[in-house]
């Protein structure tokens, strides 16, 4: 039924079903915490995929030590940076999420985006 693929590459799958949980909170939450950690478990998703893409067994981290000069040696390094570039940019994105939903909170007393979205209706916006 799942072939041979799936347990050899059990990374990427992880990965697919870790991104659809997230997804999935994504538009079923209607909490605003709730939807980003949605959105961090995708995140998470799109970082373990690419790390899975960028290994390659038996080789080593691309630092030259003892002379090997060799690419075949070496990992390719651009999934590593573009996974330490992604964490960076979704930590920055976390924390404003984090404040635009505390001031949210503070105006509306309330993370539901339903209610919120009554609320500003109520207002005339």
């Amino acid at each position: 039924m799942f072939g041979p693929n799936l347990f050899t590459n059990y990374g990427e799958a992880v990965s697919v079903i870790l991104f659809v949980i997230g997804f999935s909170n994504l538009l079923m939450q209607k909490n605003l915490i709730k939807k980003i950690i949605g959105l961090n478990i995708m995140d998470t998703a799109v970082y373990l995929f690419l790390a899975e893409k960028g290994y390659i067994r038996d080789r080593v981290a691309p630092i030259v030590v003892d002379g090997v000069q060799e690419v075949e040696a070496y990992i390719n390094p651009v999934p590593s940076g573009l996974v330490l570039t992604g964490i960076v940019v979704s930590v920055s994105v976390t924390a404003i999420m984090l404040s635009l939903t505390i001031r949210l909170y503070r105006r509306y007393h309330t993370l539901d985006l339903d209610e919120i979205s009554m609320l500003l209706k109520k207002e005339g916006r």
